[in-house]
């Protein structure tokens, strides 16, 4: 379930910012405004989904997927392919997200 509400999480975060970005950017319609709020209001509830007992520490490790999802977008959805360098760094992201999620807390 986690790992779904992180990946849920990255698309509606970065389809909300993306819709501002064409707003300001690329000259389309105020009216991409409307469901680009939605969807990072989708984003804010997704992580609310997370087991976790700590907020921080759920954003942190959300961090590294946010990462390699907007690496995702760069090449699915604006059709610039990441290099090597982009891959290297989304591979050490998401190495720092499973040592915050899943390294041993004590009690």
């Amino acid at each position: 379930m986690t790992a779904l509400a992180y990946i849920a999480a990255a698309l509606a975060e970065i389809a909300g910012c993306f819709a501002f970005w064409a707003w300001l950017r690329l000259d389309k319609s105020v009216w991409w405004l409307a469901p680009g709020m939605a969807s990072l209001a989708l984003f804010a509830y997704l992580l609310t989904l997370v087991d976790a007992d700590h907020a921080g520490r759920t954003y942190a490790a959300y961090g590294g997927v946010y990462i390699a999802a907007a690496l995702l977008w760069l090449w699915a959805v604006e059709g610039a392919k990441p290099d090597r360098w982009d891959l290297i760094g989304a591979a050490v992201c998401l190495g720092g997200a499973a040592i915050i999620l899943f390294g041993p807390r004590g009690s």
